[in-house]
């Protein structure tokens, strides 16, 4: 799942960034409202974490233009202006949700889950193809009534497949939710991933269809 972040400070843009990769996030970070609204014309993002006091473009302009484009972006303010004027103008422009600084990351993790929820993108809620299922919640797999810890990129996998079971991902659909700008991809790094998948579930939980990529069934 692959996020936006829009934040000029360097230490708590890092901090976030961090954070939302060791959640399983794939994160795009850009640090002025310009380069904001280029990557979210270019990238179909989940979600957008959006500061307001940026160069170039404040946040409330990068946030009227994603409204005007009619991109179906879900948006959280994350900014450290906290005067309820700002939480209504913000909101009323189209926010999801509103966030001031400081704030704990599990705190911003959890409004996360809540929009995507909302949105209808499976987080937050079990996701399940009918013989595996997968609490985002908690990165715990179930097969078989066992639960299955996962690594932060088996998870990122997982969640990618249960999301659209039945759906065949090409690689660079899979990695395009599982990685971001910045990170670099070894070439064999997708089948790593599934076999690690594979040895954890069962080896008929992810099927490979040639020349198309891969897929889990809908068997509920």
């Amino acid at each position: 799942m692959r996020i936006l972040l829009v934040e000029d400070d360097a230490m708590l843009g890092g901090a976030v960034d961090t954070a939302l990769k060791d959640a399983a996030y794939a994160v795009d970070w850009v640090r002025d409202g310009e380069a904001a609204a280029e990557a979210a014309a270019c990238v179909d993002y989940a979600l957008a974490l959006l500061d307001l006091g940026l160069p170039e473009r404040d946040g409330l302009s990068v946030l009227k233009h994603f409204r005007v484009a009619r991109r179906p972006l879900p948006v959280i303010i994350v900014t450290a202006r906290d005067a309820v004027e700002d939480r209504v103008v913000g909101l009323d422009l189209g926010a999801d949700d509103y966030l001031v600084k400081p704030f704990e990351v599990q705190e911003l993790l959890a409004r996360m889950r809540a929009v995507l929820r909302r949105q209808g993108s499976g987080a937050g809620a079990v996701l399940s193809n009918g013989a595996v299922s997968l609490d985002p919640a908690t990165r715990v797999a179930t097969v078989r009534d066992v639960p299955v810890r996962l690594t932060a990129r088996e998870f990122s996998l997982l969640r990618a497949f249960l999301t659209r079971p039945g759906v065949v991902m090409s690689r660079s659909e899979i990695e395009e939710r599982m990685y971001g700008w910045n990170e670099e991809v070894e070439s064999n790094s997708v089948e790593f991933h599934i076999n690690s998948l594979r040895k954890k579930l069962g080896p008929a939980v992810i099927r490979n269809i040639r020349g198309m990529g891969w897929m889990v069934e809908r068997t509920g």
